[in-house]
């Protein structure tokens, strides 16, 4: 176990290094700069500008510099607000981590459920009505659902009031980020226990006498969970960095607003300190994943 897990957090550092590599010489390779749009800008101002975020300097000699300084745990100062990219990354975390996790516990518990019942009520009534509603939202965009959110709760029945400063209202968004992981969670669930349940170590205990549910929580669920603990990981990492489109809907200020704003204004230290921090969320949950697995399937090996 130990030496897997050093293996795969030294292919992480060496997925970063190639995101980060990836990221900063396309970002570069696109024609203009930070500062190209800025008005009454003298030429003196903007050489000045680009000198202090080391712009004036080869692409290949700003690469090694930023790297350098990324070593030391300096993710440089945005070109637009002249904050710390560190403090903004992680001020907007905490909004994007409070709506993601209420929406990953959403989507977990819901789709675990909902597929279960699916699994055990096959070809009737409820299964129909679970598959239909989990293809529908696994179809629809996630910015259509939202919008339609907003449209009928807020607008139209002005049930729930829209986001603002003083009155953070997470049900809309929550709703929105959760429906998809949700409906492909609940297939994954329904086709996984399906596949487990003609299995015949439960055919087994059936014929033993072993009570339902815990043929059902036991022996059925518990070995139907590695195909939703392979999602889960990527899921968890998308989410916690939060849906762009749901974002800029419901006008919260979180990460992936930060995201979108950055990449509006070419602010090149925002784009590269975003886009690192969800490498390395992303690489962490998948590490996190692979060990779960072990823990859930004790037979599954770790080389």
């Amino acid at each position: 176990m130990t030496k897997y897990v050093v293996k795969r957090i030294l292919l992480a550092i060496v997925t970063i290094l190639i995101v980060c590599g990836i990221t900063f010489f396309a970002m570069n390779a696109i024609p203009g700069g930070p500062f190209d749009g800025e008005k009454a800008v003298s030429p003196e101002v903007k050489a000045a500008l680009e000198k202090r975020y080391n712009l004036d300097k080869p692409i290949p000699e700003q690469f090694v510099i930023y790297m350098n300084n990324l070593l030391h745990g300096d993710f440089g100062i945005s070109t637009k607000t002249g904050r710390d990219i560190k403090t903004l990354i992680f001020e907007s975390f905490r909004v994007s981590a409070k709506l993601g996790g209420m929406a990953i516990l959403v989507a977990l518990a819901l789709g675990l459920v909902f597929g279960s019942l699916a699994a055990l009520t096959r070809n009737k009534l409820p299964d129909r009505l679970i598959i239909f509603f989990s293809t529908l939202f696994t179809s629809l965009p996630s910015f259509v659902f939202a919008t339609l959110l907003l449209l009928v709760f807020c607008v139209q029945l002005k049930w729930i009031p829209v986001w603002d400063a003083n009155h953070q209202n997470y049900i809309l968004p929550v709703i929105a980020l959760a429906a998809y992981p949700m409906a492909y969670i609940t297939r994954l669930t329904k086709t996984s226990m399906l596949d487990v349940m003609g299995q015949d170590y439960v055919r087994t205990a059936r014929a033993k006498g072993v009570a339902r549910w815990k043929v059902i929580f036991k022996h059925t669920l518990r070995n139907a969970l590695i195909p939703v603990i392979t999602y889960v990981g990527p899921m968890t990492a998308s989410i916690l960095t939060g849906s762009l489109v749901v974002e800029k809907i419901f006008t919260i200020g979180g990460l992936g607003a930060k995201f979108v704003d950055g990449i509006t204004n070419r602010d090149y230290p925002m784009i590269m300190g975003t886009t690192i921090f969800l490498a390395v969320l992303m690489v962490t949950m998948n590490l996190v994943t692979d060990i779960v697995y072990k823990l859930v399937d004790p037979r599954i090996k770790l080389d």
